[in-house]
């Protein structure tokens, strides 16, 4: 079964946000844990979200992929926004042990020239500082496009804050196809290879979620813009090889293109068509 959704809001609580995923034909979804700008953490309802687990139980949804907000940056090299990043992830974290078995997933931040092997260090100290024993949670990397000076522009980079962090089965990767395909991976033509340059050097296991998205820019632009499934420089072949390739159609493939409800809708069932 192939696990499609896009990215919705919880303005109107988490039952609804479910309810909505279910009326455009997804069976998972992502959403933001806060405003993607930062900020306080919206009051949690507790009724609300034990209505919500029941109803992604009973209508068999794949694992979700929250969102951290876009400002948390734990690479900065400025402490008060590194603390803002660790008090952020450990607060979004424990909300997400009241949505149990599902994963967190953020950008690795940008080093503002420190370096990536500064930022590295930063990284997986704040993931050192919040991930714990026991919990049900697993945070996912997420690989980035490369602009500026943003870290995880590669799989080596992504590999090395793997390597410094001490509970290694509570994190993971989200592979987005617009970021790696801007960042120099041929997903458009060589899927297979990205993938096997991925289990290479990171491991496959670690592979826990995508982004699938096509791209308004060519391969190596290093821009990061998202366009509409097949309206891009990766193309509806790319899209037919990605959910039909065996590792991956097992993981949720959230949509993060510009679109609203109709055209997710619409998105997810011409992918669904396109399953063999």
């Amino acid at each position: 079964m192939l696990y499609l959704g896009a990215h919705l809001s919880v303005t109107h609580g988490y039952l609804a946000m479910a309810k909505e995923a279910s009326a455009m034909g997804a069976n998972t979804f992502a959403f933001f844990t806060r405003n993607p700008r930062g900020g306080k953490a919206k009051d949690l309802d507790l009724k609300d979200m034990d209505l919500f687990n029941k109803y992604i139980k009973e209508h068999k949804f794949g694992k979700l992929v929250a969102h951290a907000p876009y400002t948390l940056n734990a690479a900065s090299a400025t402490e008060k926004t590194r603390e803002f990043a660790f008090i952020t992830m450990k607060e979004d974290i424990e909300r997400l042990e009241l949505l149990p078995g599902n994963y967190y997933n953020f950008h690795p931040g940008s080093h503002v020239k420190q370096g990536s092997e500064k930022a590295v260090e930063l990284i997986a100290g704040v993931l050192n500082e919040t991930l714990f024993e026991g919990m049900t949670t697993t945070v996912l990397l997420e690989t980035m496009a490369g602009k500026g000076t943003e870290v995880g522009r590669n799989f080596e980079e992504i590999k090395a804050i793997i390597d410094k962090v001490h509970l290694k089965s509570k994190i993971g990767v989200c592979l987005d196809t617009c970021h790696i395909s801007d960042g120099g991976y041929d997903v458009a033509n060589n899927l297979e290879g990205v993938l096997e340059e991925f289990d290479r050097v990171i491991g496959l296991d670690y592979l826990k979620a995508l982004h699938i998205n096509d791209s308004k820019n060519p391969m190596g632009s290093k821009k990061d813009r998202h366009e509409k499934i097949g309206e891009g420089h990766l193309g509806l072949d790319a899209f037919k090889n990605i959910i039909n390739q065996p590792y991956l159609k097992t993981l949720p493939m959230i949509l993060e293109t510009p679109n609203d409800f109709e055209g997710y809708q619409k998105e997810i069932k011409l992918l669904r068509s396109m399953e063999i």
